[in-house]
């Protein structure tokens, strides 16, 4: 298994490398990542204020010591069912605290706190979490203005999918796009993306083929998933998919240990 703060390095460096969250200097965080520093991993993590109070929570929520611990990393970007044991409160509370500057793209302001609490109530704390309930994109959404909003929503949760070729530094993935419709938000139509895993001979997949299972976020591949951090993947999404409008949806967690 990846080191826990090596894996957190990988889903955060797209959108550092944007400008949308933690540290300046993305390339260290990459480069960092590569060389197994995990002091300097441990200490850049910290400042990504989007995604630390939520390893914090998770961690306290399960007895943990450690927020980068690769149970808590991997449950955070993945899934797993250590998300079942954060209680709704302390993830509305969590939600309402990163909701202010530099809590990740987008404009300033978080969404309502109103909004925030009921989806906690059936929400769980994965990144998509963030990404659907304490961004305001959805609600610029739901008032009409689908641009931009429905492609932060989309390129800014983690994705899968399966690559078909590899041309270089990037690889091209069959996955499935967010839509919006009358049910809410929600899992649309396949797409074909041109993404890279690759920049300065700095790789976050080694030798990625077609056929492999990858995650994505933003336009960044950040590993490989076997078939059942996949499912977990999936089942953590429709859960706060389901969440955001306002219902009920499957459990996050099918498995604990991240190598699964």
């Amino acid at each position: 298994m990846v080191p826990g703060p090596v894996l957190f390095a990988l889903y955060a460096y797209p959108p550092n490398a944007l400008g949308y969250c933690g540290p300046a200097d993305p390339g260290g965080l990459l480069g960092a990542a590569a060389g197994g520093d995990l002091h300097e991993l441990a200490a850049r993590a910290a400042a990504f204020t989007g995604g630390w109070p939520y390893l914090q929570l998770i961690a306290a929520s399960n007895g943990i010591a450690d927020p980068l611990d690769e149970r808590v990393v991997d449950a955070y970007w993945v899934g797993s069912a250590l998300l079942d044991a954060v209680p709704p409160a302390a993830l509305a509370r969590t939600g309402r605290g990163a909701a202010g500057p530099r809590g990740g793209a987008g404009p300033r302001a978080g969404a309502d706190p109103g909004s925030i609490d009921a989806a906690a109530s059936m929400g769980t704390a994965h990144h998509s979490f963030h990404v659907f309930a304490v961004y305001p994109w959805l609600g610029v959404l739901r008032s009409g203005r689908e641009h931009p909003a429905l492609t932060v929503l989309d390129r800014c949760r983690i994705r899968w999918g399966t690559v078909e070729a590899v041309d270089g530094d990037t690889v091209r993935v069959r996955n499935r796009m967010l839509g919006f419709g009358d049910s809410g938000l929600e899992m649309g139509a396949e797409q074909v993306e041109q993404m890279r895993y690759r920049a300065d001979g700095v790789a976050t997949v080694e030798d990625p083929a077609p056929g492999d299972c990858v995650s994505m976020h933003w336009d960044w591949v950040c590993e490989r998933l076997t078939p059942a951090r996949r499912r977990r993947l999936e089942v953590t999404t429709a859960r706060n998919l389901a969440a955001v409008n306002g219902r009920p949806g499957p459990r996050s967690g099918i498995d604990v240990e991240p190598g699964r």
